[in-house]
């Protein structure tokens, strides 16, 4: 093989395709650097991206750049490892291949690692998603960005702001993390950032309603941090739904148990599915299209295929499903990674895997969060310093730490707030009817 321009079709090193360039493509690239195999690691976009802090992007805390990085900067001293820019498509088993647009010819593996992540999903709604922005990729966090700064924008133009509430009623739909946070982030941004910054209304007039269909927020913790976590929003000026199923949404708001609420700005944290991984494979999966695989990450009669991360559905030892966070993907890609470098080795077979729970973590606003491990059970701003530390740690690159911290730093004294950039085109004027 020239080593200064492989070939993808390669046959002179054992070959690892690596579909996903998240936590557990990542992890799983690193854990195969000093392993004699050739890497080839594909993405649909050219960067890692953090994204347990894109709600902060989309409530204009941090900039894109500070939460994503090109992967290939990640991976740039591990030279075994080739990144292609391109959308698989496809995977034989059988003929131990992936398919990948745009290249005109399949590329071979030796092993496969598939750390595909998931989607968001409308629960058979894909109508809705055109008034329900999502939030998981970062041109999500960009243009909801957008979306809620044009929202004033457009309050502050209308000969009386107060005749459309609607503009600036903001409805997120889903009470887990991702719900939660960006509720929180979203009333210190109203509350504490823009209050003096208009003329003609007052931001802190909008109203934040957080809905779910659960019976209370953030389900995965105990209850009695989950009946913190209310409070404390309702303390911020947010109002939670509880129990409440979502039966329409469109551009004028949504309907919940027969009521409508009238809102421009409708956001969406509930439900995700799977990639199409599992129809890939042909093989199990659960109701979000999660793969069943077996205790080493592998599926049943394919010994060299691994799925990682969201796209896997692997268990703790109570027998409930791990979560979909990032600890769970970095340390699963870490392991397929090992695995293969001990089969390569002619070593003895890995144990099964077993996750190591660091903790469960949730923040509410700039001063608030909450910690569930084993027995201990923290709330306040100590778990805040907790989490803020832990996810600097998660950031792969010590100039986006210093960053990221130096801006948190920064808009708990201050207040403001440095990203409040509407970035996507005005497409249309507001007509004299909307500002009246």
């Amino acid at each position: 093989m020239n080593q200064s321009n492989p070939s993808l079709n390669q046959k002179t090193l054992p070959q690892v395709v690596i579909v996903g360039g998240g936590c557990g493509g990542i992890a799983a690239a690193k854990a195969l650097k000093n392993v004699p195999v050739q890497v080839i690691l594909f993405d649909k976009v050219n960067h890692y991206l953090f994204q347990a802090l894109l709600y902060q992007v989309a409530t204009s805390l941090l900039d894109a750049g500070d939460i994503a990085f090109p992967i290939r900067e990640v991976l740039r001293k591990q030279k075994n490892v080739i990144v292609g820019l391109a959308e698989v498509t496809g995977v034989d088993k059988e003929k131990r291949c992936v398919y990948v647009n745009p290249l005109n010819r399949p590329i071979p593996y030796d092993y496969l690692i598939l750390s595909t992540g998931v989607e968001g999903s409308y629960f058979g709604h894909d109508e809705w998603a055109k008034f329900a922005p999502r939030l998981k990729t970062l041109t999500d966090g960009i243009l909801l960005r957008s979306k809620i700064l044009r929202a004033f924008e457009k309050a502050e133009l209308q000969e009386n702001p107060r005749n459309h509430p609607e503009t600036v009623t903001f409805v997120i739909v889903g009470a887990g993390p991702t719900g939660c946070e960006m509720a929180g982030a979203l009333a210190d941004m109203i509350r504490l950032t823009m209050g003096s910054d208009f003329r003609r209304f007052d931001p802190r007039t909008a109203k934040i309603i957080l809905i779910d269909s659960a019976s209370r927020v953030l389900p995965t913790f105990s209850p009695q941090l989950s009946e913190k976590v209310r409070a404390q929003l309702e303390k911020m000026g947010v109002e939670v739904q509880l129990g409440h199923v979502v039966e329409q949404v469109d551009a004028k708001g949504v309907v919940i148990a027969g009521e409508r609420i009238n809102s421009q700005n409708v956001i969406w944290a509930a439900g995700i599915k799977a990639s199409p991984a599992g129809k890939w494979l042909g093989v199990e999966t659960d109701r979000a299209g999660r793969v069943m695989v077996k205790p080493d990450l592998t599926i049943t009669g394919y010994p060299e295929i691994f799925v990682v991360g969201d796209t896997a559905l692997t268990m703790n030892k109570e027998g409930k499903p791990l979560p979909g966070v990032a600890q769970v993907a970095m340390q699963e890609g870490k392991y397929a990674g090992r695995a293969i470098a001990r089969r390569l080795a002619g070593g003895p077979t890995l144990p099964p895997f077993k996750y190591f729970d660091k903790g469960n973590l949730a923040t509410i606003g700039w001063n608030y969060a909450i910690l569930e491990s084993g027995k201990l059970k923290l709330a306040g701003f100590l778990a805040k310093v907790i989490w803020a530390f832990i996810h600097i740690f998660f950031l792969l690159q010590t100039q986006d730490r210093i960053v990221v911290f130096m801006k948190w730093v920064y808009g708990i004294f201050t207040k403001k707030r440095g990203s409040r950039i509407v970035e996507e085109p005005i497409l249309c004027q507001p007509s004299d009817q909307e500002l009246q």
